[in-house]
């Protein structure tokens, strides 16, 4: 195989993980089980990771490899497990997802900010050097506005916070094709402040819930300092 040949299969398949990409995103607007919006974070960052590799391969670029490494031991494996070590299992094995609108709705919504997402991205692809970033620019504009979406329409504190967390890993999708030589002292930073957030988050998850029985944000109102006598 030549290297133009190796070339052409890299972008390929860097196609095809940013299509399963936009496809998890879709699947976090969909599912009704914080277990299931769980799942599809998992399977989103596993590409994410999957997309930093081949990008690695196609730059030769040993920078963006060992970010793709690092995520793929950081998000699929050590914040899920912050999280189900932080919040109450009740959480993920019962409790079903709240939303402002049905999910009929919020797919016609996700698929026009996907369109969006394109539209605003068409004009960059011109000035853009590189075939990746015509792959990651768009899919990563428009899982970043989906997963936006998702963490909006979320009732529920886990579901609404793994919304957030999607919105990073398009960010992060995106930034991979843009600035494939951001200092990786930068994003190792990123990474440890995501996994603060995260333990800070199921921290106060669970206290909230063993608090008012609840993680629902709109209930949140009723947390109250008590007046003193």
């Amino acid at each position: 195989m030549t290297g133009s040949s190796a070339m052409v299969w890299l972008d390929y398949l860097a196609a095809l993980v940013g299509g399963l990409f936009l496809l998890a995103t879709f699947g976090m607007v969909v599912t009704r089980q914080v277990q299931g919006c769980l799942r599809y974070f998992i399977l989103q960052s596993v590409l994410l990771c999957a997309s930093a590799l081949l990008l690695g391969l196609r730059l030769h670029s040993w920078h963006v490899f060992a970010v793709g490494v690092i995520d793929l031991i950081n998000k699929p494996f050590i914040v899920p497990w912050l999280l189900r070590r932080t919040v109450r299992e009740e959480i993920f094995s019962r409790r079903e997802v709240t939303q402002v609108l049905n999910i009929p709705t919020s797919l016609l919504i996700a698929s026009l900010l996907v369109l969006i997402a394109y539209g605003l991205a068409r004009p960059l692809l011109h000035v853009a050097d590189g075939s990746y970033i015509s792959i990651n620019l768009p899919i990563g504009l428009a899982g970043l506005f989906v997963g936006a979406y998702t963490a909006s329409v979320r009732r529920e504190a886990v579901p609404l916070f793994l919304g957030l967390l999607a919105m990073e890993n398009a960010a992060l999708f995106a930034g991979f094709a843009i600035a494939p030589k951001l200092p990786m002292l930068v994003e190792l930073a990123v990474i440890f402040d995501v996994l603060i957030v995260v333990f800070v988050f199921g921290i106060l998850t669970r206290a909230v819930h063993e608090h008012i029985g609840t993680t629902e944000v709109g209930t949140l109102t009723l947390l109250k300092e008590e007046s003193k006598p």
